[in-house]
């Protein structure tokens, strides 16, 4: 299987953007958004593992094969995600008086 040559400018964009998403980062921590500050934080956080997935771990130019694996494994994680917080959301979390 012949390999791709990656450009370093790629690499460079790659780590400026990394860069300034941890910046960006920093910056809405700093801002009151009330319950979407999570959110925003996991989005910025998606998008910071998926450049470092998708070029420094090469996977943008992988055969399909890899595609499928790191697909499997977002799933995964996706699963227990969304089972840990299943499961938090349906405990009861009554207030005990007088503690």
């Amino acid at each position: 299987m012949p390999e791709t040559h990656v450009p370093l400018r790629v690499y460079y964009a790659v780590f400026a953007a990394l860069l300034a998403l941890t910046v960006v980062t920093v910056g809405v921590s700093f801002v009151d958004l009330g319950p979407l500050s999570t959110v925003v934080a996991l989005v910025i956080a998606a998008t910071k593992a998926s450049l470092v997935i998708l070029f420094f771990m090469h996977v943008r130019y992988g055969p399909r094969l890899i595609w499928v694996f790191v697909s499997g494994g977002f799933f995964w994680l996706a699963l227990l995600i969304l089972l840990t917080m299943s499961d938090i959301v349906s405990r009861g979390w009554h207030v005990i008086p007088g503690r």
